[in-house]
């Protein structure tokens, strides 16, 4: 049994699942409204399921790249119950959760020759994105890149690209005119989207210290000045 923790985006989501099946969640795709919702989605879960929080056998967490305030919120509040309850962390990268998320879709029929490249909006032109396969192997890493018309050229030339997440559809204007680009309109991140990779990770005893885990920002916070 496994609390999963999405709040590396606007969507601030939260799930229950059980052997990798996602039992119920709760989520709500808003600005700044993380920190007043999440004990309340969690507190739902755990009392509709049934259960009491120690039958939970551990906590997942999307660990980022993505907001800054919202990862915080996201990753003290799985360390809060962790050290609370004693159960073990397990981190899923934003990206690689929000590809799986594309990947387990039925609605989505995905050939070898298609790529996906979850993207999370880092303001302006900058986006941060990785690109994975089909079947979820990762075949660019994980970035910070700012897009422009030239911008997965190379892979353009020989496979479809499948752009998704809040940072996807600024770069439509720069991408949009090659025809292998396609665009997912309407891509809202999930908690849900953590169950493979958490469920693999917990059979696996993929766990991460509790006292030392940090989110993965993969840039440096700049506090912009108040207006």
């Amino acid at each position: 049994m496994i609390l999963q923790i999405e709040t590396a985006t606007t969507s601030c989501s939260v799930a229950l699942a059980k052997d990798g099946h996602v039992l119920g969640f709760r989520q709500i795709d808003q600005r700044n409204i993380h920190a007043e919702v999440i004990t309340l989605f969690i507190d739902e879960l755990i009392t509709g399921a049934g259960i009491q929080y120690n039958n939970l056998d551990a906590i997942a967490v999307s660990s980022g790249p993505g907001s800054y305030t919202g990862l915080r919120i996201g990753v003290s509040t799985a360390k809060g119950l962790c050290f609370a309850l004693d159960k073990p962390l397990i981190a899923v990268e934003t990206l690689e959760a929000m590809a799986y998320g594309v990947i387990n879709h039925h609605e989505f029929i995905l050939d070898d020759n298609t790529l996906l490249c979850p993207m999370i909006d880092a303001r302006r032109m900058e986006v941060f994105t990785a690109v994975f396969n089909a079947k979820g192997d990762r075949i660019k890493p994980t970035r910070a890149e700012i897009i422009d018309e030239n911008s997965f050229e190379e892979l353009l030339e020989n496979n479809k690209i499948l752009f998704f997440g809040d940072g996807a559809e600024k770069c439509r204007t720069a991408l949009g005119a090659n025809a292998n680009a396609r665009f997912l309109p309407g891509f809202a991140n999930s908690a849900t989207y953590l169950t493979q990779k958490a469920f693999e990770k917990f059979k696996n005893s993929e766990f991460e210290n509790v006292g030392y885990f940090e989110p993965y920002y993969l840039k440096d916070f700049i506090a912009g000045k108040a207006k």
